[in-house]
């Protein structure tokens, strides 16, 4: 596995090698030996997997409160995906700012996301399918979530938005109340 770094401190780009024989290819995406190279040091408690049918259609952008906040590693496994995270930590020098990857089944790159970030994607084109291994437990309790078209934030999606679920459509917008996620 080979990492690069981002603008945002902690945010990482994984390119898996690629071991290739006449059967085809094989990919290392997670190793924990490997990741120590970056820091990581927790364990792998979910795996989640979403199908999303429609070019343009946006998930997110979710993320969890301490004590449950979580690093993701979101791998795309069909099509392509326009990812972002978002740096909501208080008192880090890149709050706010973001960070978009274009992640595919050809690419084969990992976004590692860590605590205290905001996740979301767009899809690039029809059927796409996106992995995530989470170090923590889903809490419906400490979940939460930016809007995807913040002023603040401005994400520039690359695409008319053709579909968002009503959830994600209603996410606060940031204000001045908001002092980012204190992590412990």
């Amino acid at each position: 596995m080979k990492f690069s770094k981002t603008k945002i401190k902690d945010l990482y780009i994984i390119y898996p090698e690629s071991f290739k024989d006449n059967r085809g290819n094989f990919y290392r995406i997670y190793c924990e030996n490997e990741l120590i190279e970056i820091g990581y040091n927790k364990k792998i408690v979910q795996m989640n997997q979403s199908q999303t049918k429609k070019k343009g259609s946006i998930r997110g952008m979710h993320f969890q409160y301490p004590p449950k906040a979580e690093i993701k590693f979101v791998k795309c496994l069909a099509g392509s995906v326009f990812d972002v995270a978002i740096d909501l930590r208080k008192n880090s020098n890149t709050f706010l700012q973001w960070h978009s990857e274009i992640i595919s089944s050809e690419n084969n790159k990992l976004m590692f996301i860590p605590e205290g970030f905001a996740h979301g994607f767009q899809t690039l084109e029809d059927n796409c399918e996106i992995l995530y291994l989470h170090s923590e437990f889903y809490s419906a309790e400490l979940e939460s979530g930016i809007r995807y078209n913040d002023p603040k934030l401005n994400i520039n999606w690359p695409l008319e938005v053709t579909e968002i679920s009503r959830r994600d459509s209603e996410h606060k917008l940031i204000d001045d109340t908001f002092n980012g996620i204190k992590l412990l």
